[in-house]
């Protein structure tokens, strides 16, 4: 490594432990830290100011999950564990009903507004109890992930349980990647055969039936067995969720000594995602491709959110500590010197979510039921912990 790359990189480095504990986590802890029902706001605008009450039940997770991480890894802040305990106590008190399947949503008090088909509210309570088992020590809560994560695994097999997408049989992306991320960290708390089988059967399902070379990407959307569904829905790439698969992938790799298949695997998904997303013109990864380049459907298709250039910064950096290609290093530097040239807010603090594709502001509220603290800040801590492995080497 050169002189210079060693110097972007601490640069790097000191900008996202800065940024994390000075900014963001500030940002949330005063606008959306509920001091009275318990649990997390994130329906706030520009300056924080609270635009609905209602809860996102994903958020309780997600903001659970990274108050204990940064707990554990970016200053052992007694503020952000109780913030953590006070996102799990909300969840486990309002938003799991009695059939064990979480709400997406609920009001301020906790009384349930909507329910949906999907599991990802699972998803993200498992992560944050694994996290603050790791946290806080209390082995209770590594448990509780566990039986999280096989209740998730419960809903997802039982048939009928879970209301299909569409009336054509199909398997969806998106669940299939998550579920490698949620074992990924349950296991660190509590190592159970259940964790290690389901990130397999995930790695296999996105091998033989995601992955289409023929295209260059990962679809979103395929067929029971893989085929190929010619509809808008079908030919649908999401550059950012290929992102954070790759990255997803290559944290597995590494807890086995980087496992070669594992690796390629990975970086080729990154470079398929890379080709289909960064936006040559504007700079940023664009949010969604036809992969036989008709106009994609979506009305947000040519827009730059926030989570995608996140979990890019996390994919060019995972893939420049498992191969040691500059390229990857590059990569990293275009996608982060763009998302910290428009998206962070210099008045207000916080990151905008929405732009428009030439990098303006396309509304400017700093949180919403999807958008939180979550992409940004668990990007900083991992950023943080990258850049100092590949310093330290």
């Amino acid at each position: 490594m050169t002189t210079e790359q060693q110097k972007y990189l601490d640069d790097c480095r000191k900008r996202y432990a800065a940024d994390l504990t000075d900014d963001i986590l500030p940002f949330w802890m005063k606008h959306g830290l509920d001091r009275e029902h318990g649990g997390i706001y994130t329906c706030v605008d520009r300056d924080g100011a609270r635009m609905d009450t209602t809860k996102s039940v994903w958020f309780q997770g997600r903001f659970g999950y990274v108050c204990a991480a940064a707990y554990r890894h970016a200053g052992r802040n007694p503020e952000w564990l109780a913030a953590s305990k006070s996102a799990l106590d909300f969840l486990e008190r309002h938003c799991i009903d009695t059939d064990g399947h979480l709400f997406f949503t609920v009001t301020a008090e906790g009384a349930p507004v909507q329910k949906r088909r999907y599991v990802f509210s699972e998803c993200f309570a498992a992560i944050a109890m694994a996290e603050y088992a790791a946290a806080s020590g209390d082995c209770s809560y590594a448990a509780k992930a566990l039986d999280m994560f096989r209740n998730t695994l419960r809903m997802l097999s039982t048939p009928g349980f879970l209301e299909p997408k569409t009336l054509v049989p199909s398997r969806g992306h998106s669940i299939t990647m998550m579920l490698i991320n949620v074992a990924q960290v349950v296991r660190q708390v509590a190592p159970d055969p259940v964790l290690d089988a389901q990130i397999d059967r995930s790695v296999d399902e996105l091998r033989r039936y995601f992955m289409h070379p023929e295209f260059g990407s990962i679809l979103e959307t395929v067929g029971p067995d893989g085929e190929f569904i010619d509809t808008c829905a079908g030919r649908t790439i999401n550059p950012g969720h290929c992102m954070e698969t790759a990255w997803f992938l290559l944290d597995v790799a590494r807890t086995r000594s980087w496992d070669a298949q594992l690796v390629e695997m990975a970086v080729t998904i990154i470079d398929w995602a890379w080709k289909w997303g960064w936006d040559e013109p504007y700079g940023g990864m664009i949010n969604f491709r036809d992969c036989r380049n008709f106009p994609p459907q979506d009305y947000s298709q040519d827009m730059k959110f926030w989570w995608p250039q996140c979990e890019t910064i996390l994919a060019a950096l995972y893939a420049y500590v498992a191969t040691g290609d500059g390229k990857y290093l590059e990569m990293h530097r275009r996608v982060n010197d763009y998302a910290y040239r428009v998206f962070p807010d210099a008045e207000y603090g916080e990151w905008y979510g929405y732009l428009h594709r030439d990098g303006t502001v396309a509304q400017p509220a700093k949180g919403n039921l999807f958008k939180g603290p979550f992409h940004i800040p668990r990007m900083m801590l991992k950023a943080t912990q990258l850049c100092d492995e590949i310093l330290n080497e």
